[in-house]
């Protein structure tokens, strides 16, 4: 009961915290609006909160009439102010809350026991129910892929995110317990001048970002946190299998893999070159090598222990007259200065080495392999000279970043639709198209000599000497794999290898073609694709090539767009289950490449829950997942959270992995849950195509929401749709998503689900049957989560107004039906009085901050309802465009939220 009143304390103080900074910062912001636009915008804004506050605590008509014309008096340009005022708030709340959950992970961290969900946890947990040997086989299994994407997701600008960066970090200043008055005035000067840089800073993108600005980007990622990091957490979990530091060599190895698709995705975005993936290799490179050779500078300095108390072995002696003969000026002024410091010598000139690698000078380095050999060489000459903590201190996190980084830092993977190579090879060899077994010939033995490129194909070849060329230069890791969007049979894969072939004739290209499987049809039929490719020559002996290791992507995006969000991640569970099989069956050693995306409606959530709902034997210790957009940020932008989200997900893979884990995941779900399972699936599925395709639907969507000014968002390089046309098909999962989040009403993470669970419990039996499926079935327990996420972000009182924009009122009943049936029949198999409400502190949050969204959405539906009616002049109409993108940062920076 102690621990229980503790915790609920600590839970009232935490939040007590997080109000305080709340009004601090708002405070703060009051004083610049003043300053800026004097009392007037202080107090408009300070009006239009009021009306909002009084709408959300009683949503009538009266008070809803209230707020609409309020921001219905201000001018154009007025309401903009209003409405930008609005979103810098939310940007400094959601500061608020970040600060809140880094001071919660910081409380946790100065306990002397294992964090829940930790890495010391989960090996505690697999130890104790499996056994050492289990424990070794998921470590020597162990890997764990992040790979970052450019989806158009993240809505701020990347002087914003600089800008709450300073703001952070000025706030972390003011909690220094060190911190005397003066401090503290001269941290609220800062803050005030950062709070006013934000708020004059044009919130809108003028242009739309390049790949490469993009690549540059996600740079300040590594740069800033993970380089750092990655060390932290071997040591975790060297700490957790050792029990303590003993100063010796290590156990772990560096399980944690980089991927990154920005500036190699060219899936429906033509900006993205075969020019700008070598460029994007180049940067990466720049950046690690420069972080590897400040480490190396860092530690040599720290490494001066004397050779009359730690000689050199002989091994070393030898390296290090090597290197001095290579950089003779630099030896003899290291030689010089110190003489008896053979090992920091040695690593001053490996650091000479990485910075010719990096300028391309003689010297350098060939590959990462003779860096790493460089480094075991000064550990194994200190441990024999009896200097093991040394040997495996600070040199031994340099060996980690090195094997985790390589000189790549991240692994290019390229993406292209599958209906690219098969416009391609229509061109080049009519006949072999769509011929799996003809094209695994030609990527075996080469092409006909009348198949002649022409022109159109010359980007979709040198996109493979590209890769070439990258691994040339800096290891086949930097750039192997080529995911195949919408992969649909097994000629899709065998085209890749065949065009890869064409463009290399002689080889010199290490490819691993990844099949992307996306639609519900393909999802259904995974194994039946992969047998295919199993009968192919070429294909199985690249398998073998490759020790029988094959990674298969699947697409949440997508599918849930096609078929809705229940029908979805059941068909992706199927899925899962069946490549599982399949996999076990043949000893094939599978990577399931999960493309989550950031919200609910394309598989977003927490990764560790997800992790540990996965299908038995799905994960066996390898886990790959996109990181996309806003989520980049959100998980690696501040060092404490990534390092917790990182614990997290590695404290999933390593209980779903355990044997005991696999048998609890699976035990007796498919007899007593998998009818029903399917049943839900079906039933929801129906209730979404139904929607979705009703005559008139698309239109009702584009009046509706702002979709057409989204696309108009200069979020991203890529375009908003794969072709041109009006339709849903032509229209990616983003904007989908995106546009929905915008109006409240969130329908990708929700419809068809209420339907499905009430027709599960008028079955009889029905109630008692849905709540143990949530008790004991860990995937339906993540989905019903997801779900509550998913609902508690919509708003029907706020919903139903974009809803009548629309002018159909049969498919806005409909939806507000279905969504007041979702809560209701969620709430039935959670038993629970209110959405989230085993999570006190996220329930608070969307409390906190729906006000102030509901005043930006007020303000969204003014310029959305003057632009349907169309009734403004052509300056006019472009001012409300701007203006509702304004509102649309705002509101995905208040509900957090996008695509």
């Amino acid at each position: 009961m102690r621990d229980v009143d503790e915790e609920r304390a600590a839970v009232e103080d935490g939040l007590e915290r997080l109000h305080r900074d709340v009004e601090t910062l708002t405070g703060l912001l009051s004083q610049v609006l003043t300053e800026s636009g004097g009392d007037a915008l202080r107090l408009d804004v300070e009006r239009v909160r009021e009306a909002a506050a009084a709408f959300r605590d009683r949503p009538t008509e009266e008070r809803a009439g209230a707020l609409r014309d309020l921001v219905a008096s201000f001018d154009l340009e007025h309401a903009a102010v209003v409405a930008r005022a609005f979103t810098v708030q939310f940007h400094l709340v959601n500061l608020a809350e970040e600060r809140h959950r880094v001071r919660v992970l910081r409380a946790r961290g100065r306990r002397a026991e294992a964090v829940p969900e930790g890495i010391a946890e989960g090996v505690r947990r697999l130890r104790r129910t499996d056994g050492e040997p289990a424990l070794r086989w998921v470590l020597d299994e162990l890997t764990v892929t992040p790979v970052l994407t450019a989806h158009p997701t993240e809505a701020r600008r990347r002087s914003v995110v600089d800008c709450l960066r300073r703001i952070a970090a000025l706030l972390d200043r003011a909690e220094d317990p060190r911190a005397t008055w003066s401090d503290h005035r001269e941290v609220e000067r800062r803050l005030l001048e950062e709070i006013t840089t934000l708020w004059r800073t044009d919130h809108v993108r003028n242009r739309r970002p390049t790949p490469l600005d993009e690549v540059r980007s996600t740079m300040a990622v590594f740069d800033q946190t993970l380089f750092r990091l990655v060390p932290k957490i071997y040591r975790e979990l060297d700490g957790a299998v050792r029990g303590g530091s003993t100063g010796g060599e290590p156990p772990v190895r560096a399980f944690l893999r980089w991927g990154s698709w920005v500036g190699a995705d060219r899936d429906g975005n033509p900006t993205v070159t075969a020019e700008v993936t070598r460029a994007a290799a180049a940067i990466g490179s720049e950046h690690v090598l420069r972080g590897l050779e400040a480490a190396t500078r860092r530690i040599a300095a720290t490494l001066t222990a004397s050779s009359r108390f730690t000689p050199a072995s002989g091994e070393l002696g030898g390296s290090l007259r090597r290197d001095e003969e290579t950089f003779p000026e630099v030896a003899e002024a290291l030689a010089t200065r110190f003489p008896e410091q053979p090992h920091r010598r040695k690593l001053a000139l490996a650091a000479e080495r990485l910075r010719a690698t990096r300028r391309r000078e003689p010297g350098a380095y060939p590959d990462p392999e003779a860096y790493l050999g460089d480094l075991r060489l000064v550990q194994r000459s200190l441990e024999v000279a009896g200097a093991s903590r040394l040997a495996f201190g600070e040199l031994q996190d340099l060996v980690w970043q090195t094997e985790t980084f390589g000189f790549h830092l991240a692994s290019l993977e390229v993406r292209q639709h599958a209906e690219v190579h098969a416009a391609a090879v229509g061109r080049l060899a009519p006949a072999a198209a769509g011929d799996a077994a003809e094209l695994d010939r030609f990527a075996g033995a080469g092409w006909p000599a009348d198949a002649r490129p022409g022109p159109e194909d010359a980007e979709t070849l040198e996109t493979f000497r590209a890769m070439a060329d990258i691994q040339r230069g800096l290891g086949a890791d930097a750039c192997r794999r080529y995911i195949v969007s919408f992969t649909r049979t097994a000629a899709d894969v065998a085209t890749v290898h065949a065009l890869a072939r064409l463009a290399l004739p002689d080889g010199g290209l290490e490819l691993d073609v990844v099949p992307l499987l996306e639609s519900r049809a393909e999802l259904g039929r995974a194994a039946r694709i992969l047998d295919d490719l199993l009968e192919l020559p070429f294909w199985r002996a690249w398998l073998e090539a490759r020790d029988r290791r094959l990674e298969v992507m699947l697409g949440y995006s997508d599918s849930a767009k096609e078929a809705g969000f229940l029908a979805a991640n059941v068909a992706l569970y199927r899925a899962e289950e069946a490549l599982a099989a399949w996999a076990r069956a043949r000893d094939v050693r599978l990577t399931l490449f999960h493309g989550r995306g950031g919200a609910l409606g394309r598989g977003g959530g927490p990764t560790n829950r997800a992790i540990l709902a996965q299908p038995p034997g799905s994960v066996a210790g390898r886990f790959k997942v996109t990181e996309q957009g806003e989520v980049v940020m959100a998980r690696y932008g501040d060092p404490d959270i990534a390092r917790r989200h990182l614990e997290q997900v590695t404290n999933a893979v390593l209980l779903a992995s355990a044997p005991s884990g696999e048998a609890a995941a699976g035990a007796g779900e498919r007899a007593r849950f998998d009818p029903a399972l399917d049943r839900l699936a079906a039933t929801s599925e129906r209730a979404y195509r139904s929607l979705v395709s009703r005559p008139g639907f698309v239109g009702f969507f584009s009046r509706i929401t702002p979709l057409r000014e989204i696309e108009e968002l200069q979020v991203g390089s890529r375009p908003a749709r794969r072709s041109a046309g009006d339709d849903l098909a032509s229209l990616r999962a983003i904007p989908w998503v995106f546009a929905w989040t915008q109006t409240r009403v969130n329908l990708p993470g929700w419809f068809g689900l209420g339907t499905a669970l009430e027709e599960a419990h008028r079955r009889p039996g029905g109630p008692d049957l849905l709540r143990a499926m949530h008790e004991e079935h860990a995937f339906f327990r993540s989905l019903i989560e997801s779900a509550e996420l998913g609902l508690v972000k919509a708003d029907l009182p706020i919903a139903r107004r974009y809803l009548d924009l629309g002018a159909r009122p049969d498919l806005a009943r409909e939806i507000r039906d279905e969504l007041e049936r979702t809560i209701e029949q969620v709430l039935a198999v959670t038993r629970q009085p209110e959405l989230l409400a085993g999570r006190p502190v996220l329930r608070e949050t969307v409390r906190l901050r729906n006000p102030w969204v509901d005043a930006l959405s007020f303000l969204q539906l003014r310029y959305l309802g003057e632009l349907r009616a169309g009734t403004l002049a052509d300056d006019a109409a472009a001012w409300a465009r701007r203006h509702v993108l304004l509102t649309v940062n705002g509101i995905a920076a208040g509900l957090q939220d996008t695509g």
